[in-house]
């Protein structure tokens, strides 16, 4: 990997390795570089001769360091990585082409403080290339957000409000065991002590937070975007049952996660789970699905698919 890097690159890390470890050796910068030690010693003379001083010991204590009082710019990007950047933006915030978008005025001023040469190609990068608005992305409040990624950090319990698609408000208290973005969402990976089961929220759903002196410990080996797939079709306001008159192995392919779990059956395979819009159920996700199905509940997912049907027997009709 760090042959591939440029001279600038490489010494760029050198002076984020030096500022985070001072008294590095020649020999320690080397292999943290991947390089050899006279090589080191170039990069170090680079930020010398760029104006940045660097103080070398000798000694078994000694090593390279930046002098005291040394006033260093707050961010230091190479050409790839600032156009990266600028594409990762792009890519989960098409948004962030207009400047009177939140986003889009940070990454203004980013490009702004890049070197002139760099934020040339950054800012034309931001002009001319186009992205197509994710229509499921959602997004949510950043004061929100930040202060469950706190709650998250501090391991409290938080007591919120939450609003479902259907309009329906409720406050629940819950141990916040992470916050997870799938597929252009934010989620809320949480043990909620309400339902005494694991629940997956909605971030932008979450209308008030408040932290509580209630601490609490997340499963020692918990991997929040799996558990987080396992139990999105769970817990919410609609139940569904499916059968599926065909082997689990060809229909568990065509079901998202947040569509609920397959099961072996019988027959087949059957689909438990939940939601909060059974029209959307119905005819964005089962409609999809190329398998002959019964839906056996509930009730207003039966009442959707029935929908979805006759729409499609009138258009042939």
């Amino acid at each position: 990997m760090s042959s591939e890097l440029s001279p600038t690159a490489r010494a760029l890390r050198t002076l984020e390795i030096l500022q985070n470890r001072p008294g590095t050796t020649a020999d320690q910068l080397a292999e943290r570089l991947g390089v050899t030690e006279r090589a080191a010693r170039r990069y170090v003379g680079i930020l010398r001769e760029a104006g940045i001083p660097v103080e070398s010991e000798r000694g078994p204590h000694g090593g390279y360091r930046l002098g005291r009082g040394t006033r260093l710019p707050p961010v230091a990007f190479t050409q790839a990585e600032a156009l990266g950047l600028v594409m990762a933006v792009l890519d989960g915030r098409p948004a962030a082409t207009d400047v009177d978008d939140l986003v889009g005025a940070a990454l203004a001023k980013v490009i702004q403080a890049l070197p002139e040469s760099i934020g040339r190609q950054a800012a034309a990068l931001r002009e001319h290339a186009w992205a197509a608005p994710d229509r499921y992305s959602t997004r949510p409040d950043p004061a929100t957000t930040s202060a469950l990624v706190a709650a998250v950090a501090a391991r409290r319990r938080v007591l919120i409000t939450y609003r479902s698609e259907a309009g329906n408000e409720w406050e629940t208290e819950v141990d916040p065991w992470a916050v997870v973005v799938r597929f252009g969402r934010w989620y809320l990976l949480c043990h909620s002590h309400r339902a005494n089961a694991i629940r997956t929220y909605r971030v932008d759903r979450v209308h008030a937070i408040q932290q509580t002196t209630h601490p609490f410990e997340p499963p020692a080996d918990l991997d929040p975007v799996a558990v987080l797939e396992e139990n999105l079709g769970i817990g919410w306001e609609f139940s569904a049952r499916v059968v599926f008159h065909a082997p689990l192995a060809e229909v568990a392919p065509w079901i998202r996660r947040p569509m609920g779990r397959l099961e072996e059956s019988r027959d087949g395979c059957v689909l438990v789970g939940s939601t909060t819009n059974p029209a959307m159920y119905a005819q964005e996700w089962l409609a999809n699905v190329p398998f002959p199905f019964r839906v056996e509940g509930g009730p207003e997912l039966r009442a959707a698919a029935a929908e979805v049907a006759a729409r499609f027997t009138a258009a042939v009709s």
